[in-house]
C-alpha cells in the first residue's frame, strides 16, 4: 500500500487539502473514516506514514463529573501558550437518529470559535469502551493533521470506559464527590487506567473525603497502606491514627509513575495550573524513562488486532458461501440439529480453506 493507492481523484483533492491543514479538509477525512467510505483505510495509510508527533492526552470519568468543562479549560489554557488543539468528544448516541447527542460540544462552545482549536463530536454508536469505534482513527488523523496536543473525552459510562488507554498517552481520571468512594473507582477498573486523578468540582461537601479514599485506595493497589502496621491483635493504633491525620504521599504505580490525587473547579480555574504541571510531568516521566515509546508499542498492535478484525468480518459477511453456511447452521439449530459452535466451525473451516 502506498500514495498511489488512493482510489479517486477526490480522494487525492482531499489529501492536497488536507497537507495545507484546511480544517474542512480534515472534517471531511473524518467523515470519511468514520463512514468507512471506500479509500478510507488507503488514505489513513498515506496521512499516518511519517508516525504519530501529538501530545494525546484523554479525560474520562462518571457523566457529570464535569470532564467537558475541564478539557475545555486545559484547552484554552494550551491555546494561550499559542498550541494547536484537536478535540474529540465522544457523546452518547441518539436513541432516535443514530448520532451524537453533541452535549459536550454545546458545553464547550465558549472555545468552539477559536481557529486553533478543532472540536469533533462523536456518537458511539453502541460501541462499548467509552469511545466510538473510530474514535482512535480520527485521533489518528488529527495526529497526522499536526496538532500540537489531542484532547479525548471519553461518553462516560461507569466500567466500560477503559478503551481510553489505546487513544491517549496520559490519562485523566475525573471524579466529584457525589459519584462515590474510592472502592466505586476500583470496581469500575479506573485505578488501573489513570495516570492522574482529578476530583473536580471540589467546593463541594465530601471532595476531601474522596481525595483521601482514593490516596487510601491506590496505596491499597500498590500494598504499601499497612506495611509498617502489626497484623491482626497486634495493630498500633496510635500510629495507624496519626498516619491517617496526616496527608499520604502519592502511591507509586507498577510501573514507577507516582498518581496524584488533584483538586479542582472546572468553572473558577482553580487547581487548573498545578492539573496542567502534572500532564507535563508526566509526559517527560514517560519520555525519559522510555515508557512513551512502549505505549505506542502497545498501542500500534491493538490497532493492528482492530484492523485485522475488521477486515477479517467484512471478507467473512460478504462472502456468499459464508452467509450460505450461516442460514444452514440457523435452520440446523432450529431443528435442534446443531449449535452456534458447530456452525461457527463450519463457517471457519470454509474461510480458512
Amino acid at each position: 500500500m502506498t500514495e498511489t493507492t488512493l482510489r479517486s481523484p477526490a480522494d487525492e483533492a482531499l489529501l492536497e487539502r488536507f497537507r495545507a491543514r484546511k480544517p474542512v479538509a480534515l472534517a471531511r477525512a473524518i467523515s470519511m473514516v468514520e463512514d468507512e467510505r471506500p479509500g478510507f483505510q488507503d488514505f489513513l495509510h498515506t496521512v499516518m506514514a511519517d508516525g504519530p508527533s501529538a501530545r494525546r492526552v484523554g479525560f474520562t470519568g462518571p457523566p457529570g463529573a464535569g470532564k467537558s468543562s475541564l478539557v475545555a479549560a486545559v484547552a484554552t489554557a494550551y491555546r494561550t501558550a499559542e498550541e494547536q488543539v484537536g478535540v474529540v468528544a465522544v457523546d452518547p448516541t441518539s436513541p432516535y437518529s443514530g448520532g451524537a447527542l453533541l452535549g459536550d460540544r454545546i458545553r464547550m462552545n465558549d472555545i468552539a470559535t477559536d481557529p486553533g482549536i478543532f472540536i469533533r463530536s462523536m456518537a458511539t454508536r453502541g460501541s462499548l469502551g467509552g469511545l466510538a469505534t473510530t474514535t482512535k482513527e480520527v485521533v489518528d488523523l488529527m495526529d497526522a493533521f499536526r496538532f500540537d496536543r489531542i484532547l479525548v473525552e471519553t461518553v462516560g459510562v461507569g466500567q466500560t470506559e477503559l478503551e481510553i488507554t489505546a487513544a491517549a498517552d496520559t490519562v485523566v481520571v475525573v471524579l466529584v464527590p457525589e459519584s462515590g468512594d474510592a472502592i466505586q473507582a476500583m470496581k469500575a477498573g479506573l485505578m488501573e487506567i489513570a495516570d492522574v486523578f482529578v476530583v473536580n468540582k471540589a467546593d463541594r461537601p465530601g471532595a476531601a473525603r474522596l481525595v483521601k479514599e482514593l490516596r487510601q485506595a491506590l496505596h491499597l493497589r500498590a500494598g504499601s497502606a499497612m506495611k509498617d502496621v502489626p497484623a491482626h491483635h497486634g495493630v498500633d493504633l496510635g500510629r495507624a491514627l496519626k498516619r491517617e491525620r496526616t496527608e499520604d504521599p502519592p502511591a507509586p504505580d507498577r510501573e514507577g509513575w507516582e498518581i496524584p490525587v488533584l483538586t479542582s473547579n472546572a468553572l473558577t480555574g482553580e487547581g487548573l495550573e498545578e492539573l496542567l504541571e502534572t500532564i507535563a510531568h508526566h509526559r517527560t516521566w514517560l519520555t525519559e524513562g522510555g515508557a512513551l515509546e512502549e505505549r505506542r508499542r502497545e498501542r500500534a498492535a491493538r490497532r493492528i488486532r482492530d484492523v485485522v478484525d475488521r477486515g477479517l468480518r467484512r471478507v467473512a459477511w460478504r462472502s456468499e458461501r459464508v452467509r450460505a453456511l450461516l442460514d444452514e447452521g440457523v435452520e440446523r439449530i432450529a431443528r435442534g440439529g446443531g449449535t452456534p459452535y458447530s456452525a461457527a466451525d463450519e463457517i471457519l473451516g470454509a474461510l480458512l480453506r
